[in-house]
């Protein structure tokens, strides 16, 4: 395609798609070339659709960024996808594919199996219409602030206040954010009616009985099954469970009372300051491509071509969408992280994860094609949440006071047991909304409230707070944007605990068995994926009682 070609509509790409479903492949070698063209062409809608993306939840009150991202939703990808089901048929009717190498294209190919099995004409408009939808979640949370001591905060920047020791300050800004919420519950809950009942459509006009099962084939996972994901819920409530109420009655001593609420959890106890490892974006990326730096220089490397790329935006503000992301970008290669800090410990732990994701793009940037590139989420988050947890050696950079080192460490590692009940109930509540389809706003309360209570801590009282926990999966983004993506953090925070274990033993192999396994973007299965980084690719309850065990003799160490 031309250097300074731009995606405007969809009559300036169709040549380049008839051209591609034209051209006679004659031999294996024209097939490898018409492969790295068809590439090309797939790296450039991607970088631009990314951009657009991107733009939009920086500033998600400004109608015209809204409006090319709809644009490209509506007027462009639908009529991408009929192609993209056209060449995907006429690579897989070539007789030279047989002569393709197996060791690399096996990935490749069966992911191209699946999306001609997948495609529907009739749903073209329906994956059009939720991606639009989904982005409507930004809008609405992006707008969402509440105001303290006279002064509006955003809900990221007003979480600071559940860290501080004086409790009514806590409980005043947990009800104003509560409340807040609340104004847009409805707003949420029919935006999350109409998503629903569209992916349930998207899974019925493909012969599915319903969209988990849909989802499942669609995201390619090939080495696990729901049956799986069952019984890791299972091995979380049974071991991880009880340990994060060990950590919630320890929080409760620290704190020095008779029960503990909600907006207690985070907070510190009296007379100790929350951790402030920074004060702006600037500091945080700064210091954070010291630390990357210090772990391996290449690592610092990247992040710096990022600043000069100018592919951050790390602070939280108003009219900003919520969450954080490194978004690839197939094209150029550099690509854009996106959070919201405010100046926390939380913050650090942020960017440590995105910057996993940012090295993760770079190392599988030169593979020869953008699809080698597409490696699953389970791999994903492996490269990012082990980045948490190798970096702490050089968080001195954020916290030189070595007892609050120790706490930033302890934080994180107790961050790294805690989070695994908050995933599996997310994960078992995505599973029943979509296999319950057409249930009532009732229905979905009662559910949420019934699988949140089998996994969370029960030393928590929510005695006059309970209409706040019922909406607590609104919250979570994912649920609106990324249906399904979530049981990864879960999969890969045991596989960075096992990473993490053995980086202690051999830090230099461990590394160097991490940058390999990142290079080989999907070139190989999960499984293999996970062998090259020198783990198992194991969610098993043994591993999860094992990897729990050893997080828990950590926890002590750090106070030695």
């Amino acid at each position: 395609m031309p250097v300074d070609f731009t995606l405007s509509n969809w009559e300036a790409l169709k040549p380049f798609f008839e051209e591609l479903n034209s051209r006679v492949l004659d031999s294996a070698e024209a097939l490898e070339v018409w492969l790295k063209d068809v590439s090309e062409v797939q790296a450039v809608i991607s970088e631009d659709a990314c951009w657009r993306q991107i733009r939009m939840t920086c500033d998600t009150e400004n109608k015209a960024l809204e409006e090319a991202f709809n644009y490209f939703c509506m007027e462009i990808e639908p009529h991408i996808k009929p192609y993209a089901d056209a060449l995907n048929k006429k690579l897989m009717g070539s007789p030279f594919v047989k002569e393709l190498d197996s060791a690399t294209y096996y990935t490749y190919l069966r992911s191209v199996e699946k999306e001609i099995k997948l495609f529907q004409e009739n749903n073209i408009a329906l994956h059009a219409e939720l991606n639009m939808l989904a982005q409507h979640y930004g809008t609405i949370t992006g707008k969402m602030s509440v105001t303290i001591n006279e002064q509006e905060y955003t809900l990221q920047q007003a979480a600071k206040f559940l860290m501080q020791s004086d409790r009514s300050l806590r409980e005043e800004v947990y009800i104003k954010m509560n409340e807040r919420r609340k104004q847009d519950e409805d707003a949420l809950n029919t935006l999350f009616d109409e998503l629903l009942q569209k992916r349930h459509q998207v899974a019925l006009n493909a012969g599915f009985d319903n969209y988990r099962d849909y989802k499942f084939e669609e995201l390619g996972r090939f080495d696990y099954t729901v049956k799986d994901c069952e019984h890791f819920h299972e091995a979380i409530k049974k071991y991880i469970t009880p340990i994060a109420e060990t950590l919630i009655a320890h929080k409760q001593k620290q704190l020095g009372l008779n029960e503990i609420k909600p907006y207690d959890i985070d907070a510190e106890p009296e007379g100790q300051q929350p951790l402030a490892p920074f004060n702006d974006g600037a500091e945080l990326l700064d210091k954070s491509i010291q630390v990357f730096s210090q772990l391996r220089p290449y690592f610092g490397d990247c992040l710096r071509t990022m600043n000069k790329l100018q592919h951050f935006d790390l602070e939280s503000r108003k009219g900003k969408a919520p969450g954080g992301y490194n978004c690839p970008l197939a094209e150029t290669g550099a690509p854009f992280i996106f959070m919201n800090a405010a100046g926390t410990a939380d913050d650090v732990v942020t960017m440590m994860h995105e910057g996993g994701h940012a090295l993760h793009s770079f190392l599988s940037h030169e593979l020869p094609l953008s699809a080698f590139k597409e490696y699953p989420m389970e791999m994903a988050e492996l490269a990012s949440m082990s980045m948490e947890l190798f970096s702490m050696d050089y968080w001195s950079v954020f916290y030189p006071n070595p007892n609050d080192l120790k706490r930033a460490k302890a934080e994180e590692l107790e961050r790294a047991l805690s989070i695994f009940p908050w995933i599996a109930t997310i994960d078992k509540f995505q599973h029943w909304l979509y296999t319950h389809p057409g249930h009532s706003h009732a229905e979905r309360t009662n559910a949420w409230v019934e699988i949140y209570t089998e996994f969370a801590p029960k030393n928590i009282s929510w005695e006059g707070l309970t209409n706040y926990r019922e909406r607590l999966w609104q919250k979570q983004l994912h649920l609106f944007e990324v249906p399904f993506y979530y049981i990864e953090y879960g999969i890969a925070q045991l596989g960075a605990l096992a990473m993490w274990k053995q980086y202690k033993t051999n830090k230099e192999q461990t590394l160097d068995q991490y940058m390999n396994a990142l290079s080989k973007g999907y070139t190989q299965t999960l499984t293999s994926l996970y062998q090259t980084a020198g783990i198992d690719f194991d969610f098993s309850a043994e591993n999860v009682k094992a990897l729990s065990e050893f997080v828990k003799e950590e926890m002590k160490a750090v106070f030695e």
